[in-house]
């Protein structure tokens, strides 16, 4: 592997998203290091980095994408789109959130290409998923931004106030999985002065969060008692994850048809096919419809909607483990990141979501 390498950065195309993977000041420490980096023209706009600040901090504008897919290395924030499918070689290597359980035609598009995709959500370290853990920090807390603007009646929901009112009862907030993102969105639910019940597999991390007041009551994922909690419920948040496979589906379809008209879910594992079985990706364009009278909120790109702070947590997290890749992407520092390479599916839960598919 030569010293030197070409890292690409090009410009988002997913609905509305506005992250960029490395901001100025990142480039300045790859460049540091004796690489090349490219950057598309506007890539960091929507996030608050201009041009100028990229080409300050060493980097190469191009204006056409197909320039920075020319790249040795491309490293971005979200999924390819199918238009970028075309950019994809053997030779490439690509760094991104990839979510592959709920990307069929993606999973085939890089298994056919030969390239080595390397997802942001698999890499473990003793932490947990260190990439992962940022944007889910956004996500949660956003969560309970969007759960108490969706309940109000202009957005369509019953008018429910989160933290009611003297002599009106706080409305009742379930939260399904009580990870990172979970965890975020309880904490920012009781900020609120809601009543959160928070939902999880795990009894230790039930009772972590019963003693430190993330949520004012806990509740072991068992479905009859899941059930009673959601039929109750004004705000489903569903936040259960299984690092590279399908989300489990917690919260079933006559769960939702449970729950009061002008309820509202949404539904934070939906990149990984999501954790209630109503459940459908939505946009930031259209991110919302009704099913069984509950507003369902099912964006698949959650924290694209406050770039600025998504791209500077996102990319200080992801910067460390580029370098490493450029330098030794077997380290195990990137242990689990890997999932396709050569033409086959590398990581191992991923695989067992394509049997069909060749694997390493």
């Amino acid at each position: 592997m030569s010293e030197t390498r070409t890292i690409g950065v090009p410009s988002e195309t997913k609905d509305r998203e506005r992250r960029v993977s490395l901001t100025p000041s990142a480039v300045a420490s790859v460049v540091d290091r004796g690489h090349r980096v490219l950057v598309q023209a506007g890539a960091g706009t929507g996030a608050g980095f201009d041009d100028d600040a990229y080409t300050d901090a060493g980097a190469e504008l191009v204006a056409d994408a197909g320039e920075v897919w020319a790249a040795e290395v491309v490293v971005k924030v979200k999924e390819p789109q199918p238009d970028e499918f075309a950019f994809f070689r053997d030779d490439l290597t690509l760094f991104t959130y990839l979510h592959l359980a709920a990307e069929p035609e993606l999973t085939r598009a890089l298994v056919e290409s030969g390239i080595h995709a390397y997802a942001y959500e698999t890499l473990t370290d003793r932490t947990g998923l260190p990439l992962l853990a940022p944007m889910s920090e956004i996500a949660g807390r956003a969560a309970a931004i969007v759960g108490a603007e969706k309940l109000s009646a202009a957005q369509g929901g019953s008018g429910t106030l989160m933290g009611g009112a003297a002599g009106v009862p706080p409305a009742k907030a379930v939260v399904i999985g009580l990870g990172v993102a979970g965890t975020m969105a309880a904490r920012g639910l009781r900020g609120l002065d809601a009543h959160v019940t928070g939902v999880d597999v795990d009894l230790q991390r039930l009772y972590e969060h019963h003693l430190d007041g993330t949520v004012d009551a806990t509740q072991i994922s068992e479905p009859a008692a899941v059930a009673a909690h959601v039929r109750e419920a004004d705000l489903v948040v569903g936040a259960a994850l299984v690092p590279g496979a399908r989300a489990p589906v917690v919260v079933d379809e006559q769960m939702v048809a449970s729950m009061r008209p002008g309820s509202v879910v949404v539904d934070l594992a939906i990149d990984q096919g999501g954790c209630i079985a109503t459940a459908r990706p939505t946009s930031l364009s259209e991110p919302t419809y009704v099913e069984h009278g509950v507003v369902h909120y099912c964006v698949t790109n959650v924290p694209g909607q406050f770039p600025r702070t998504a791209s500077a947590a996102l990319s200080a997290a992801v910067t460390p483990r580029l370098l490493q890749l450029v330098t030794d992407p077997d380290d195990a520092s990137l242990s689990g990141a890997l999932n396709v390479a050569d033409g086959a599916l590398v990581h191992p839960v991923v695989a067992e979501t394509f049997p069909d598919l060749p694997r390493a």
